[in-house]
């Protein structure tokens, strides 16, 4: 029943690598009724809890964590998402050798590949601009 109602709101949601339809559900949950309402990708990020804050108190060396605020459902929906490309998705895996080579450790590079997904996820989310109605 739910993959039928996620066909009919939004079937481009299923599309990406890794995407299925509870993830796709889960992400049509907390958009809502009103897209529109999320303003920008950071704003989607922070709303999920992925959106990046600087570790340390103090002087920071340009490292990063993930805000544990937002909503942890979507947060884990994404989660699964990124672990699934991990292992499948061949640019995924090529990614994550780069960076594992330029020294970020496994929860980095989630926590980038996990920004990756809910920005592809915005543009998902973003509805078609309308176009006014020619006049004759």
């Amino acid at each position: 029943m739910i993959a039928d109602l996620v066909h009919q709101a939004a079937p481009q949601l299923l599309e990406p690598f890794g995407i299925g339809v509870d993830t796709a559900a889960e992400i049509l949950v907390v958009a809502g009724d009103n897209p529109e309402r999320i303003k920008s990708e950071a704003a989607l990020a922070k709303l999920a809890g992925i959106a990046p804050v600087p570790t340390g108190s103090g002087m920071t060396s340009g490292r990063h964590r993930i805000n544990h605020g937002g909503h942890r459902q979507l947060n884990a929906a994404i989660y699964r998402t990124v672990i699934v490309r991990m292992r499948f998705h061949q640019p995924t895996i090529d990614y994550v050798a780069r960076r594992t080579a330029e020294g970020k450790t496994k929860r980095e590079i989630i926590r980038c590949l996990k920004r990756y997904v809910i920005r592809e996820v915005y543009h998902l989310l973003r509805p078609a601009p309308r176009t006014a109605p020619a006049k004759s």
